[in-house]
């Protein structure tokens, strides 16, 4: 009697387990490299450096921001001044500079807090 299809070709089907785990390892390794290049996770958009120690919440609104810097300012202000009135010759002169920009600043902030409409 003739065959009409011939033999399949021989297989090793005697792979042992040790062959068999190295293999999926291999395959996983694989998928892994490939999700690597290929799905690359999207980066998060904000604008806070990630290894910074203090992060602002994006979901604060912009008069909270606000009052949040005009009382850094006050502080900042208050601190430069104490210092200020403590030196003498260039260092004070620098300090009242210091100061000007700051209460400069402050007045800034001040005025946008003042505009900024409430929600």
């Amino acid at each position: 009697m003739i065959k009409i299809t011939p033999n399949p070709p021989a297989t090793d089907e005697a792979v042992s387990r040790v062959q068999s785990a190295r293999n999926k390892k291999l395959d996983e390794a694989a998928e892994r490299a490939l999700d690597f290049y290929l799905k690359p996770t999207p980066k998060k958009e904000t604008s806070d450096n990630p290894s910074s120690i203090f992060r602002i919440a994006p979901d604060v609104d912009s008069e909270c921001l606000l009052a949040s810097l005009s009382e850094n300012l006050a502080a900042a202000n208050a601190m430069i001044n104490d210092l200020a009135f403590d030196l003498e010759g260039s260092r004070r002169r620098v300090a009242m500079g210091i100061l000007q920009v700051i209460e400069v600043s402050e007045l800034l902030a001040n005025r946008a807090l003042d505009i900024v409409e409430v929600r």
